[in-house]
């Protein structure tokens, strides 16, 4: 028996029985398929990065704290990231990261450093915008962030977040679409719904920075962790930062109306959808439903998917968001609910949110 012929044959390569062969191969060089699936992540990733990098900035926020026993005000020092998101110097971030700031410094990765001033925050999205007061930056100088659609991410979507944890400017973690549609409770206590689970990786600092797909557009904005837990992390979508922005823009502020449930976005079934003739293959799945609120008078229940407000459909727990403005406070609203395959028709008072 030949052992080189029978070695050669069980690793596959006739060669590795002719040792001055093997000599003359080159392994520096990757062959095989198994380096292309590495390229084409790395090349996503790196050109991701590359797109969203210029608009991401540290903010260095200054708070004042108690006094201290000679009666001096002392000074806090925290920080965040935050995205520019148009060319005339609007950021966002979390709200979180500059609620009750008294001085804040936005650090760009050119090494710029500006000014900044709130214009207003959200505590209850956990979302707020700022504008750079520097009056002598250069038009044009400043690049805005492409934003994208959190409606169309899929789980198992590549995803990138890129921010400031602990300080370290332009740190970049990726990893996946965990799960979408959870819900998570902001610092104010109300419940953010919508939120986008994800294991690209977020420490102290990453907060307010951006979540974004491969092309490097932004989807979410980076809000929270779970600890001990490794891998759980949460991002705001950014179709419900572009309601939030704008309403802050236009008020400072956003005065909502109030039903009283948390849901998330779920698809509904197709055979439903063509059945009643439903303009929007989805909708807001209830949850929960809160004591002696509006939802709880109106005959709401847990498993209830609601697909319209006054005639417009509602895709999602977005689209009831952007439709509980401050002109519903008070006034009767018909409300399409689906319950199993029955559509009803309920009338629905909201209050305003406090």
């Amino acid at each position: 028996m030949n052992l080189e012929r029978n070695v050669s044959l069980l690793d596959g390569s006739a060669h590795l029985s002719h040792p001055e062969k093997a000599a003359e191969h080159d392994f520096s060089k990757p062959s095989g398929p198994d380096t292309s699936p590495l390229d084409a992540y790395s090349t996503a990733v790196t050109s991701a990065v590359e797109r969203i990098s210029p608009s991401v900035v540290h903010i260095e926020v200054h708070q004042k704290d108690r006094q201290t026993r000679s009666g001096e005000p002392r000074e806090r020092q925290g920080g965040g990231s935050g995205f520019v998101f148009t060319p005339d110097g609007l950021i966002l971030t979390n709200s979180h990261v500059v609620h009750d700031a008294s001085r804040t410094v936005v650090a760009f990765t050119d090494g710029r450093r500006m000014a900044a001033s709130l214009i207003g925050d959200d505590p209850a999205s956990d979302l707020a915008v700022i504008r750079i007061d520097e009056p002598h930056f250069e038009e044009g100088s400043l690049a805005a962030a492409t934003l994208g659609d959190s409606q169309k991410l899929r789980v198992g979507q590549i995803v990138i977040a890129i921010g400031a944890p602990y300080g370290f400017q332009s740190t970049v973690t990726a990893g996946v679409v965990s799960a979408l549609g959870r819900s998570l409770r902001s610092y104010s206590g109300r419940l953010i719904d919508d939120v986008i689970q994800t294991d690209a990786s977020l420490n102290p600092g990453n907060s307010g920075g951006p979540l974004v797909d491969s092309t490097g557009r932004v989807v979410g904005v980076n809000t929270a962790t779970i600890l001990p837990a490794q891998g759980i992390c949460f991002a705001i979508g950014v179709n419900t930062a572009k309601f939030v922005a704008s309403r802050l823009l236009r008020d400072g502020r956003i005065r909502r109306s109030f039903v009283g449930i948390s849901g998330q976005t779920v698809p509904v079934h197709r055979r439903v959808v063509r059945f009643y003739d439903f303009p929007k293959e989805t909708g807001a799945l209830v949850l929960s439903v809160e004591e002696n609120s509006p939802a709880k008078r109106a005959g709401l229940l847990e498993g209830d998917i609601i697909v319209a407000l006054e005639g417009q459909p509602v895709a999602g727990v977005d689209d009831l968001h952007r439709l509980l403005t401050e002109v519903r406070v008070g006034v009767s609203c018909s409300l399409t609910v689906l319950r199993w395959t029955e559509k009803l028709e309920l009338k629905i008072v909201p209050e305003e949110a406090r």
